[in-house]
């Protein structure tokens, strides 16, 4: 069976992190993101870790040329010969250029993009109903979990507050960066008839069906 080489897409509260971690499972393949990548380099001070740590240390971004050197690396061990399951990249349209030339020196390229979409408003919703309890931790969401008496958590009574950046404020911040920055690559992929939506507002059961199916058919 040919490699799959996997791009999940999702905004932030779709979901995108638990269906990746569901298909991992599934389809056996690595999932592979940049930070965890740049966690791995910067803690096992290799040569690209140093490098990035340099712009890091200076407020800079790590140039892309950096960041696809550590893709490359981690793409060529052996737990990738059958595919990768790439999360959270890449997020530009430079990058997918890159991550294109760089599958082609391995012989493969990019199989399917699902793309988890939620309306701006429903993830909003999701984002920006949690709440944390002040002593033990403990969260809640206003629309899927909330406590028993608004305000105060159900273990210990204590009072619940919302973190700054769980206000309704900074969500949608959060969001209107992901659709800005977003839609040029959701184009791309679709240009080069990659791209599989999927509803991410249906049951998380549902939404995962729907995943394997698409990345089953394109296979």
């Amino acid at each position: 069976m040919d490699p799959k080489f996997v791009v999940l897409m999702g905004g932030p509260g779709a979901g995108k992190g638990t269906q990746a971690k569901r298909l991992q499972v599934e389809l056996q393949l690595p999932q592979i993101s940049t930070g965890d990548i740049f966690r791995e380099n910067l803690k096992n001070e290799t040569e690209l870790g140093k490098l990035a740590k340099t712009y890091m240390d200076k407020g800079e971004l790590v140039p892309d040329e950096v960041t696809v050197a550590m893709v490359r690396d981690r793409i060529s061990r052996p737990d990738c010969a059958n595919g990768v399951l790439f999360d959270g990249f890449p997020r530009t349209i430079a990058q997918a250029d890159a991550l294109g030339a760089l599958l082609a020196e391995f012989g493969a390229q990019v199989t399917v993009v699902p793309y988890i979409h939620v309306a701006g408003d429903v993830l909003l919703q999701r984002l920006a109903g949690r709440w944390t309890c002040t002593q033990c931790g403990h969260m809640y969401h206003i629309l899927f979990n909330p406590p028993q008496t608004p305000g105060v958590c159900d273990l210990d009574g204590a009072r619940l507050y919302q973190r700054e950046d769980d206000t309704e404020e900074t969500q949608r911040r959060r969001i209107d960066v992901y659709f800005a920055q977003t839609a040029p690559l959701i184009d791309y992929y679709r240009q080069k008839g990659l791209l599989a939506e999927i509803d991410g507002e249906q049951s998380i059961d549902a939404v995962y069906e729907a995943l394997k199916q698409a990345i089953d058919q394109a296979a």
